[in-house]
């Protein structure tokens, strides 16, 4: 065997600047922010919403009209300078009333939602940490509650209560979170067996500390995926309601409420209908978009 020797060594040279760390150091929510802009549909439709949403709030007082005020000398005006979007049979302001729909199915959707946010994650959460029986009860509750049609509850619910937006968030929060419970459930069962877990029950964390601090904002990001899908779920059912009349009470209007009367008189004034059916397909489009964009941002397995 040939002996080892000093001589048989050499210094090692030094690698410079090749393994040096250039790339600055980014959090999960920095990293998914930078993947989000990068997506130019996602990126559009968070434009999109943010315009509507200011529209939404200025709107209505770019013109001098109210969004109940008549003027039966200004009936069915079509869009010119003195009505942007036109008037309705009553003389009302359209480009008013579009903005002030815009305005109520926003805060529908987006009460609603974090409502299924709040009940769905709590109810998830306990369900899938405690387990065992107290799991079995929870999930046949839920599995009665899918087994009903969803629309005929909340329109029965919307009989009982009478048509406003208060009886609209109730009808729609009493059944919408079951979707996000089941979600939240299924994220937690993993979750629950992760080695931090169990090291916070070590260190003496009670139940209610470890489903909050640990458990549900490490699933936050599918969370807030089904929560960008639910809005726009929400918008959607408030606008169905409208349209079939258990929706927003007359003289307010909403967006489903527009489109219903703008279609009774498509063929001679399309205008009412064309102008309230925008800016809904708007909504819904940016927000599908928006979420798609969120899915892709939030996954860690899309990572570069």
């Amino acid at each position: 065997m040939q002996t080892v020797t000093p001589d048989k060594f050499k210094p090692a040279t030094h690698a410079g600047n090749k393994e040096r760390v250039v790339r600055k150091s980014l959090s999960y929510w920095a990293d998914a922010w930078r993947r989000l802009k990068k997506n130019k549909l996602a990126t559009f439709g968070l434009i999109v919403l943010s315009l509507l949403a200011i529209f939404a709030i200025i709107g209505p007082f770019i013109q001098p009209y109210d969004y109940q005020s008549q003027d039966y000398a200004a009936r069915n005006i079509a869009p010119g300078t003195a009505h942007w979007f036109g008037t309705d049979d009553l003389g009302r302001d359209q480009w008013v009333r579009v903005w002030w729909g815009v305005r109520i199915s926003l805060f529908i959707g987006i009460i609603s939602a974090a409502l299924d946010f709040t009940i769905g994650v709590l109810y998830g959460g306990i369900s899938a940490y405690f387990g065992g029986r107290v799991d079995d009860i929870m999930q046949r509750i839920i599995e009665i509650l899918m087994g009903l049609p969803y629309m005929i509850i909340v329109i029965l619910l919307m009989m009982v209560m009478g048509p406003g937006i208060f009886t609209i968030i109730v009808a729609l929060a009493a059944v919408g979170w079951v979707g996000m419970a089941r979600l939240v459930r299924g994220q937690m069962l993993s979750l629950k067996e992760q080695e931090y877990v169990l090291a916070a029950r070590t260190l003496g964390a009670s139940s209610w500390r470890i489903i909050l601090r640990h458990l549900i904002p490490n699933a936050l990001g599918i969370i807030i995926i089904n929560v960008t899908f639910t809005v726009p779920g929400a918008i959607f059912a408030e606008a169905f309601l409208s349209f079939i009349g258990l929706g927003i009470k007359p003289p307010m209007a909403s967006l489903g409420s527009l489109v219903n009367d703008g279609m009774q008189v498509m063929r001679n004034y399309p205008y009412r209908l064309l102008c309230p059916s925008i800016v809904f397909s708007l909504i819904m489009l940016s927000f599908n978009l928006l979420g798609d964009g969120l899915r892709d941002a939030l996954d860690p397995r899309l990572r570069k």
